[in-house]
């Protein structure tokens, strides 16, 4: 018997697609979110010493302790305070799952969750699977901050939580004080939470510094920090990411953690508690990506596409509608099949597919890779 789909408008993700399209056509893939390098070999060594030493069973369910207090002093050296590992530290399989079961944890039927978009695809799915209404709020089209007028407008009596993702995918904006500040001020009075999406925490630029809501003293016992781990150390195929949050919010998260994944793969969780020792570690990822930007964006603005300034994250947007007025899902296969270049269309990250004409590249790749992306993006005219 046919059944019914509980989400009968969605398919395959625009990052499998483009993922898929870029092997079958051997093209530079410059479209999903991911590092076309290899991690620190002391990590990958780390990770072969606690495998062979024996750590291979269950790891308990809200993670070791030695990870949940090795993550906790990194939240105090980088955001000035420190969450309980005990009791407001969770390890999960990938920050996709921390956002899930914050939202599972949150969400009632008919609770509205307010939107920032453009905005990561797996909000609105984990939103609709829990009986909630997604409401979309546009960033400002020039910058991609918060018009914060137009949040206060989209809140009403049946405002359960905000999505919000600083540094920014898609495009790379980085929250100031001023935006906390004013998050704080609008649901101060309200019993609205916020589920905050820092993935890309460590990978700022411009003297930028990751403000997290948990470092706010106002925002923080209502929200739900969360982190990834395989963003962080270039191995995003590990799934690894956590959720720091209150304790009264943890206990609720932990009830849905608990019979989603259980509990997340043991010697990689003993490999990272070890070296998060060393705080260069991730304290040095700024500098490194900065050098990839700026690689990338000092011959991306060679080939006549407008650049939209990144200041996170390890993507750059380009806007090509002086150019053409191509859409951007057709201008991106064609790049593909053509230029042998893979990006992201920016109209996937709208729920209404609006199309501005942004396309979004990856710089988390060797300089050689982004070097030879440039080369081809210069016959960029061959399809405009």
């Amino acid at each position: 018997m046919p059944i019914q789909s509980k989400l009968p408008h969605i398919g395959t993700t625009i990052f499998t697609v483009m993922s898929k399209l870029a092997t079958d056509e051997s093209a530079i893939n410059l479209s999903q979110g991911f590092p076309g390098f290899g991690a620190d070999p002391i990590l990958l060594e780390l990770v072969g010493n606690y495998t062979r030493e024996g750590y291979n069973q269950y790891a308990p369910m809200a993670g070791i302790s030695e990870l949940r207090t090795a993550l906790a002093e990194k939240t105090r050296i980088t955001q000035g305070y420190y969450p309980s590992p005990e009791h407001e530290v969770t390890i999960v399989s990938g920050a996709t799952e921390a956002i899930f079961c914050a939202v599972s944890a949150l969400v009632r039927k008919d609770d509205e969750v307010i939107v920032l978009e453009p905005a990561y695809d797996s909000y609105e799915p984990a939103i609709t699977l829990n009986g909630g209404i997604p409401v979309y709020v546009s960033l400002n089209s020039a910058d991609f901050s918060v018009d914060w007028e137009k949040v206060k407008s989209a809140i009403t009596s049946k405002t359960r939580a905000i999505m919000v993702n600083s540094p920014h995918n898609p495009s790379g904006f980085v929250w100031s004080q001023s935006d906390l500040d004013t998050l704080e001020e609008l649901i101060r009075d309200r019993e609205i939470y916020v589920i905050s999406d820092e993935v890309y925490e460590h990978i700022t630029f411009d003297g930028l510094r990751h403000l997290s809501l948990g470092g706010h003293s106002g925002l923080r016992n209502r929200s739900f920090v969360c982190g990834s781990f395989g963003k962080t150390f270039h191995v995003t195929g590990w799934k690894i990411g956590y959720c720091i949050a209150p304790a009264a919010l943890t206990v609720e998260f932990r009830k849905v953690h608990q019979y989603v994944t259980f509990s997340t793969v043991t010697p990689i969780q003993y490999a990272l508690a070890e070296y998060l020792k060393i705080s260069d570690r991730y304290l040095s990822i700024p500098g490194f990506y900065q050098k990839k930007r700026d690689l990338f964006a000092e011959g991306l603005a060679e080939t006549g596409l407008k650049l939209i300034s990144s200041h996170g994250s390890f993507f750059q947007l380009a806007s090509y509608g002086h150019l053409s007025q191509k859409s951007d899902r057709i201008l991106a296969v064609e790049m593909t099949k053509i230029l042998k270049v893979a990006c992201i269309p920016i109209s996937v990250f709208y729920s209404n597919q609006q199309d501005d004409k942004i396309i979004r590249f990856c710089f988390a790749k060797t300089d050689q890779q982004l070097l030879e992306a440039i080369k081809r993006l210069g016959e960029l005219n061959k399809i405009l």
